[in-house]
């Protein structure tokens, strides 16, 4: 799994102009699911993302996690996250999984932030979505799974 993660003021998605999740202050995740991903997987990335200190303190460093303010994330299904751009000039997608396989993993991955106590919104998954945000200083973090078991370099 690939993820995208935006601190936001705000964020939404809309498919065909209708407003379909919302959210305050918190993260818009977006999620790529691979092949190969499973649940334990998708738990431990949903507890890397409500755990994260991604907020500011008093002194602006980044002391506070999305569970520490209540905060909310808007998770949106995205497989391109998975693109692969090494050959030609077309993306090739083929390790991404299939929808199938990706829908009841990113409702997993909604479900594992849920019950970390994170109010959670989603985009729809398979639609063409209009997604809207207000980027919070900005903060991009992209986090892989397979980097989650790499060693740090000292």
């Amino acid at each position: 799994m690939r993820l995208v993660i935006q601190r936001v003021s705000r964020a939404s998605v809309d498919v065909d102009g209708e407003t379909v999740a919302a959210i305050g202050r918190g993260l818009l995740i977006l999620a790529g699911v691979a092949d190969g991903d499973d649940e334990p997987v998708i738990r431990r990335l949903a507890a890397k993302c409500a755990e994260m200190r991604l907020f500011p303190d008093a002194d602006g460093r980044f002391a506070h996690s999305l569970v520490d303010l209540a905060g909310e994330a808007l998770v949106v299904s995205q497989f391109t996250l998975l693109a692969d751009v090494r050959r030609g000039r077309r993306p090739s997608f083929s390790g991404a999984a299939s929808p199938g396989v990706a829908a009841p993993l990113v409702d997993a991955f909604a479900q594992a932030l849920r019950a970390l106590g994170v109010r959670v919104a989603c985009g729809r998954f398979g639609a063409h979505m209009s997604v809207s945000l207000e980027n919070d200083g900005p903060v991009t973090i992209v986090v892989d799974s397979a980097e989650l078991d790499r060693p740090r370099r000292a």
